[in-house]
């Protein structure tokens, strides 16, 4: 299975919506560089499917790549599909899906801004096991287990 990355995502903050940097590198067992979320957890990186979000677009809202917090935004992959304990080559890193979803912070800015958030519903999160550059237009690919 592969897909592609749509946007990379950070943001100075938590619980706001991120901004699309075009690469950032994925720093080992930490996430990607300069990304509030980034740390020595099981949530490093986020991914949510741009799929996600154009379901949301289609409700009449204007919705960008790391609207929903996600650090790595998809295409052509499906994400829930995935087992706790993939790994997945992300350009030249390589992540292990940690959690799929997660509890939802009710006042948390996107869902003031857009009424609901599909992170809980659709997002996965991942650590980083082996760093690299992760760039718009990278492959994603899953790996044999």
């Amino acid at each position: 299975m592969t897909g592609k990355v749509v946007a990379v995502n950070i943001s100075e903050r938590t619980g706001v919506r991120k901004t699309n940097v075009g690469k950032a590198k994925a720093l080992k067992n930490f996430g990607l560089e300069g990304d509030a979320h980034a740390g020595n957890w099981h949530r490093q990186v986020s991914l949510l499917a741009q799929e996600s979000i154009d379901k949301m677009r289609s409700f009449g809202l204007t919705l960008s790549p790391g609207d929903f917090a996600e650090n790595i935004t998809t295409s052509g992959i499906d994400l829930l599909s995935l087992d706790i304990g993939s790994k997945i080559k992300v350009g030249n890193a390589l992540l292990e899906v940690t959690q799929k979803g997660k509890s939802c912070h009710v006042g948390c800015e996107i869902r003031k801004l857009v009424g609901d958030c599909i992170m809980p519903r659709e997002g996965i999160f991942a650590r980083v096991l082996e760093e690299g550059e992760i760039e718009v237009g990278d492959e994603i690919e899953v790996q044999e287990k």
